[in-house]
């Protein structure tokens, strides 16, 4: 793609800078980072705010170039990131929007969009992370219902939740892949337990999820009954092609504030430093090429990022680690002190390399997709 701005994309960021100048100062203070009930409600106000200024859709239907800048200028401007909307803007809305019926799509899209529902993901188990297709959670037809029982584990925004993108075994005989379902299933439904799980941070975003007999009607079934391992890399290409797109902006601006703190106080002069941080500031350049690149291929295919989502996902994953490794040789005996900046970025950088598919994965992924090895016996 062309890295230079067309004339409609210049006027689009200048617009939206304009915009971004009136409308961050109007917002209310962040919640406190434990008050998730209220963090739903500043994140989704903050969708609604984009929805009426005209902004809400930029995440699926812009052009690449125009959602890009978007993401670039939301970052650098400071503005609220998506939060507990994540699921439902940078996973399942998108896959809805790519597998879902019209009547689907008309559901579920608009209140996405609107600031009004929350979603979250049901796939990992406890004996089914990285191995997804070891999945047991059953799912059985009862009528023009499926009955779901079963256990999920870090389902993220789970306790806030309206709705769960939920994967579910439909078919115990069949092939490890070709027995699974995608369903949307309503947070609210009778036999769903919700525990939270606290992260090292402090945090509590993740749950367990119980679920007793849960009942989802037939109507909720996106894509066809078993075939919801192919909706699910669906999803994943999502999940690793550009929904980090945001983070990368917020690695860069990160990383001119650490170079600003080591020449105040005095480690600029180290050029073991210098070298860490020029280096990591290449990597961080590139990333942001490669998510251009395959952003530009997602919209040339349909709208579905393709495997190069695996190539940047696991490099990302490693720079994020190495930049807040850095961060600590900056800080120094503050790298220790939870209330200091980039301290707790640190600690969530460490579940990077797990989350959203471990970098084992994402490598199997580039060996046999991209350059066509063997699968490993």
């Amino acid at each position: 793609m062309d890295l230079a701005d067309t004339p409609e994309e210049a006027e689009f960021r200048a617009r939206l800078r304009e915009w971004l100048a009136t409308a961050l100062p109007a917002l209310p203070p962040k919640p406190s980072p434990g008050d998730w009930p209220a963090r739903r409600a500043h994140d989704l106000g903050w969708q609604r705010t984009l929805y009426d200024a005209g902004y809400g859709h930029v995440h699926w239907d812009a052009p690449p170039g125009i959602r890009l800048i978007f993401l670039e200028e939301t970052e650098r401007a400071g503005a609220p990131y998506v939060g507990a909307n994540f699921v439902g803007l940078l996973h399942a809305g998108p896959t809805v929007a790519a597998e879902g019926t019209a009547v689907q799509r008309a559901r579920w899209l608009p209140p996405i969009l609107r600031g009004e529902e929350v979603w979250c993901q049901g796939f990992s188990e406890p004996g089914a992370g990285s191995d997804l297709a070891a999945l047991r959670t059953r799912a059985w037809r009862d009528g023009d219902t499926y009955v779901v029982s079963g256990a999920k584990i870090w389902t993220s925004h789970a306790e806030v939740a309206d709705w769960c993108e939920l994967l579910v075994r439909t078919d115990a005989g069949a092939p490890r892949h070709r027995g699974i379902t995608w369903l949307a299933m309503p947070m609210d439904a009778p036999g769903i337990t919700v525990r939270p799980l606290r992260t090292l941070a402090g945090s509590a975003e993740f749950a367990e999820v119980f679920l007793d007999e849960v009942r989802v009607p037939v109507a909720n079934r996106v894509g066809e009954e078993n075939d919801g391992w192919r909706v699910t890399m669906v999803t994943l290409s999502f999940e690793r092609g550009t929904a980090f797109v945001g983070e990368v902006v917020a690695c860069r601006r990160v990383l001119a504030e650490l170079a600003v703190r080591a020449r105040r106080d005095g480690r600029w002069d180290d050029p073991a430093l210098r070298g860490r941080l020029g280096r990591l500031n290449a990597e961080f350049r590139a990333l942001w090429r490669l998510t251009q690149w395959n952003v530009s291929e997602a919209e040339a295919t349909g709208g579905v990022p393709g495997v190069g989502g695996s190539v940047f996902k696991l490099r990302y994953s490693h720079a994020r680690q190495e930049l807040y490794d850095a961060a600590a040789e900056v800080l120094g005996d503050g790298a220790l002190d939870l209330d200091r900046p980039w301290v707790l970025d640190r600690l969530s950088s460490l579940s990077y390399t797990i989350a959203a598919g471990t970098s084992q994965i994402q490598r199997n992924i580039v060996g046999e997709r991209i350059l066509g090895l063997p699968k490993g016996r």
